[in-house]
């Protein structure tokens, strides 16, 4: 398996399959990213195209469309005939996801979008969503087996995989904003914090999906893995997907321009959660 892209769920992705007794090539474009699966036994190779030479699988794992268009366009030397199944386990947009399955080369791709972080991949606990031709994704089966503890075939569009991916991270940081208001309003309050945490964690109304940030929301140091610029990024692929099927979502802009202010703000390396620090410094202002 060669794995592109060595941020925090590209490297989960690898430590992953090493786990599971796969080869593993490993490629990033900004070199050193790699050196820790390099040292699980992953082999660092120097172009996409070294890495996916003569493997089974190639898995993208990118931070944006551009990115994934710009790797995939790098690997168009595979021949047609040989070629690896492709897979981008990206979150990019399903007309971005579309046009990778046609500039793939062979079109062998799949859109394996992943629901849940780097730690829950790296325990083999997370969802995958798959999207492309059957043929496609079950070449690949034992590498889903391996790394997911859920997966659901969503269809030969690698479309629909995405819009469930991006429908599923508005929902979660758009449930962040609201909590992370609830947060700085009970801390305002001077409530005993130890009782706001207790309920937070006891109230229906709160999201499970929410329950593994509450603390860096309380007072954490927002240095997970899941930035605020690229949950701006998220929130605005969902609402432009609506738009473009003729839908207004006021909501998702309001929540998409919070993000985004928060990482103007200094908090665009930051964990989602730090979006508390944003309404925070609107108290103080």
């Amino acid at each position: 398996m060669a794995v592109l892209g060595m941020g925090g769920m590209g490297r989960a992705l690898a430590r992953r399959l090493l786990a599971r007794g796969h080869t593993v090539r490993v490629w990033n474009r900004t070199p050193g990213k790699a050196a820790e699966v390099v040292e699980a036994g992953a082999v660092e190779a120097s172009s996409p195209m070294d890495a996916a030479y003569d493997v089974e699988g190639v898995l993208m794992s990118l931070a944006d469309d551009r990115a994934s268009r710009d790797v995939m366009a790098r690997l168009t030397g595979l021949g047609a005939n040989e070629t690896p199944i492709i897979a981008d386990m990206s979150t990019v947009s399903p007309a971005t996801s579309r046009e990778l399955r046609e500039t793939a080369p062979g079109r062998r791709f799949v859109a394996a979008p992943i629901v849940g972080g780097p730690a829950t991949v790296a325990q083999g606990q997370a969802m995958g969503l798959l999207g492309g031709e059957r043929e496609h994704v079950r070449r690949l089966d034992p590498v889903w087996r391996d790394v997911f503890t859920v997966q659901r075939y969503c269809g030969d569009d690698p479309g629909s995989a995405l819009t469930y991916k991006l429908l599923n991270n508005y929902l979660l940081l758009a449930g962040l904003a609201v909590v992370s208001e609830a947060v700085a309003a009970g801390q305002a309050a001077r409530l005993d914090e130890s009782m706001l945490r207790d309920f937070l964690f006891q109230w229906p109304t709160v999201a499970p999906a929410l329950h593994n940030r509450l603390d860096d929301v309380i007072g954490g140091d927002h240095h997970g893995w899941f930035t605020t610029r690229l949950g701006a990024k998220d929130v605005r692929l969902a609402a432009e997907l609506a738009e473009s099927l003729g839908l207004d979502l006021p909501i998702a802009r309001l929540v998409q321009r919070l993000y985004e202010e928060a990482a103007e703000h200094g908090w665009g390396d930051s964990d989602i959660a730090a979006i508390v620090e944003l309404v925070r410094e609107r108290r103080h202002a």
